[in-house]
């Protein structure tokens, strides 16, 4: 079995910084896009970043300039720094990886359980 978790969520005030970290496990061949989502309550579950296997990222308009995703292929992870937090980035984090499992070489869909970023103002 394949499996991602997620780290690095918590509370803090608007204005202020955390970095969020996904790692992948299990017998996984290779990983190629990784990316972060977030669904706030009551809402649509959205796009935040994106970052290919070989680094080129995209991001959500809402925050460009603020959230910075990255990668270490060699750990399996990816990670979220996230500056300048408001109110309205507060939401459940999911990680989620498109990977080529080993043996089969299935290309498979992982989704890690998520992990709460609140902002307080």
């Amino acid at each position: 079995q394949v499996h991602l978790v997620e780290s690095g969520g918590g509370l803090v005030q608007a204005g202020g910084s955390l970095r969020l970290s996904c790692a992948a496990s299990g017998s996984i061949f290779r990983i190629d896009t990784m990316a972060w989502y977030r669904q706030a309550a009551g809402k649509q579950r959205e796009l935040v970043a994106t970052c290919t296997r070989d680094g080129v990222t995209n991001y959500a308009d809402s925050v460009k300039g603020r959230f910075t995703i990255s990668r270490d292929n060699a750990k399996k992870t990816v990670y979220l720094q996230m500056n300048s937090l408001q109110p309205e980035d507060t939401a459940v984090y999911y990680c989620r990886a498109d990977a080529i499992l080993s043996g089969t070489y299935q290309y498979v869909a992982i989704e890690g359980q998520g992990t709460q970023v609140t902002v307080s103002s």
